[in-house]
């Protein structure tokens, strides 16, 4: 993985110094409210509805060993004793002190991390597919390019102050796995007649207004990256609305003009930027390649392992179902990729808010990424964790401790694999609250097999417009909003984050709390009677929303 430079850690380290002399001044009471608020928005600090919340970075969703436990340290020591994990693969810290701030962020920086840009209208933290590297399907590792990314936005003068927050996300497979059509820019790394470059996507967004991306240029060889990126800044930070900041993102000015209008303006801009010097060169590629060598991978005799492992997985059902719903394939023959589900649902008679993780979990999954995955430790857009070289030998052993740890949870891909934001309890612009919610469906649905019946269901849930949890592209989408005072729950059905994105359809009339998980329930009834079943494939979710609509849904929740 990536090591910081010398230009790296003196810029995080003059920066903390910074904020520590802003921070101590505005407290002092001499430097106003006004001007302290951007300044600790470039340093990732929100004050949320009950204490300030800081969010760390994590770029591309990858960290080392060492750095998840500097995380369970802040936690264990200036937090409440636990972190969360975000769909943009950051960390947030829910109940710091502002003026621990600063040590906070020193003893990130101790080890190569940061809170810069994780807020405020500039380019935030890039995401790509959390099995980028290992999976044998891409056309080649997306981390080096997010890795270009990040070197370029990183304190980019031009677009510190952009109209709104801007994302990118890019992803080497057909299967995107980082919602990169919902983005400001989605990048698809392919291959043209052997040449590598992209497929550009821009003007994704959800919040209030949620739009699918367009694609405004199937092929941009990869050493023009930067300049064409560069170029659709530079429209959108001339071109787009600062006047209203629910009008100010770029989708609103590609919908506005066009896809074609839009695409021609970045073209007339690039011809400016082509070929000069942000033109990226064989050698920025081979640079950027060697920071995510391929490992030194054992030569395992594979079907050896897998006999061993077969024996297992035919003694123990647990373990079998944990196997087959949060392991996947890799690339080398003898290893797996482990999904650590952070959705431990209801523990001890306790609702553990999705994203959640405590400090001693943190601690010993650090422990257990040095002890069978290479030291490194990868952040899902799914709000999960994934150990991504496992050897097939191991994975018993490494069930078993994260059993021990209330980690092993075999519950990807199924209904109870909520996106989930922190909500009213938390956040200041929330309206609903959202972990009450998710507990009454967590208990409503906590038998393991009648979720494996129900298959692969994404269920988010948003406590707001702003829809941090990605409601819209659920399939099913639960949005909190507020009446007179209380919290009613929206329903959306038939939403994909994935290739073939689209949004979700509005069922009906919101619900009350107390109705919430029945409603799902029923939901989940009226998807059982409509699929079709052989011996061969038994329709999903999706497939039966696109094929019979929502109305026999919406029949069945309102009579």
């Amino acid at each position: 993985m990536y090591q910081y430079s010398y230009a790296d850690q003196n810029l995080v380290d003059e920066r903390v110094a910074q904020f520590r002399d802003q921070t101590r001044r505005y407290l002092a009471g001499e430097l106003p409210e006004e001007q302290f608020l951007p300044l600790r928005l470039q340093n990732g600090l929100y004050i949320q509805r009950h204490a300030p919340m800081l969010r760390i970075a994590v770029p591309y969703g990858l960290l080392a060993s060492h750095q998840m436990r500097v995380l369970a340290e802040i936690a264990r020591d200036f937090d409440k004793g636990y972190a969360h994990f975000t769909t943009r693969t950051n960390v947030q810290l829910n109940w710091v002190k502002l003026e621990e701030v600063p040590d906070i962020l020193a003893k990130l920086a101790s080890h190569q991390m940061h809170a810069i840009q994780t807020s405020g209208n500039c380019i935030r933290n890039t995401t790509t597919d959390p099995y980028a590297g290992i999976n044998a399907e891409e056309v080649v590792d997306p981390r080096p390019y997010c890795e270009i990314i990040r070197q370029w936005s990183t304190f980019h003068p031009e677009f510190a102050y952009l109209p709104r927050k801007f994302k990118i996300a890019v992803i080497g497979t057909k299967t995107d796995r980082a919602a990169t059509q919902v983005h400001d820019i989605g990048l698809h790394v392919v291959k043209k007649d052997g040449e590598i470059g992209f497929e550009v996507i821009v003007g994704g967004g959800l919040g209030r207004t949620p739009i699918i991306g367009k694609v405004i240029r199937e092929f941009l060889p990869r050493r023009h990256l930067l300049s064409y990126l560069d170029a659709i800044l530079r429209v959108y930070n001339l071109e787009g609305r600062r006047d209203n900041k629910y009008k100010a993102r770029i989708k609103i000015l590609v919908e506005s003009l066009g896809k074609e209008a839009f695409a021609q303006k970045v073209e007339d801009e690039w011809q400016a930027l082509k070929d000069g010097a942000l033109t990226l060169a064989d050698e920025h590629f081979a640079k950027a390649e060697s920071y995510f060598s391929t490992p030194n991978y054992e030569t395992l005799d594979a079907l050896a392992a897998q006999s061993q492992l077969q024996d297992a997985l035919n003694a123990d059902k647990d373990f079998a179902n944990w196997y087959r719903q949060n392991t996947v394939a890799h690339k080398v023959a003898g290893y797996r990729a482990v999904i650590i589900s952070l959705k431990a649902g209801v523990v001890n008679g306790k609702y553990v808010p999705a994203g959640d993780v405590t400090d001693a979990q943190m601690f010993a999954l650090a422990d257990l990424a040095d002890k069978y995955s290479l030291g490194e430790i990868r952040a899902t857009h799914q709000q999960n964790l994934v150990l991504g070289d496992v050897k097939l030998s191991d994975l018993y052993a490494l069930w078993q401790a994260l059993t021990d740890l209330n980690l092993a949870r075999a519950n990807i891909g199924t209904l109870t694999d909520m996106i989930v934001c922190p909500g009213f309890d938390y956040c200041a612009l929330a309206n609903a609250t959202t972990h009450n919610i998710a507990e009454s469906i967590e208990k409503q649905f906590n038998d393991l097999d009648y979720l494996y019946d129900l298959g692969e269901i994404r269920l988010n849930m948003s406590g707001c417009m702003n829809a941090c949890a990605h409601h819209h592209v659920g399939d099913i989408g639960i949005l909190g909003v507020d009446k007179k005072g209380e919290h009613w729950y929206q329903i959306s059905l038939g939403g994909n984050s994935g290739e073939n994105a689209k949004l979700g359809q509005i069922l009906g009339r919101a619900v009350a709390a107390d109705e919430v998980a029945k409603t799902i329930d029923t939901i989940a009834k009226v998807y059982q009677n409509e699929r079709i079943a052989t011996d061969e494939h038994v329709e999903s979710f999706a497939q039966v929303v696109e094929r019979v609509g929502i109305a026999p849904f919406k029949a069945a929740v309102y009579g």
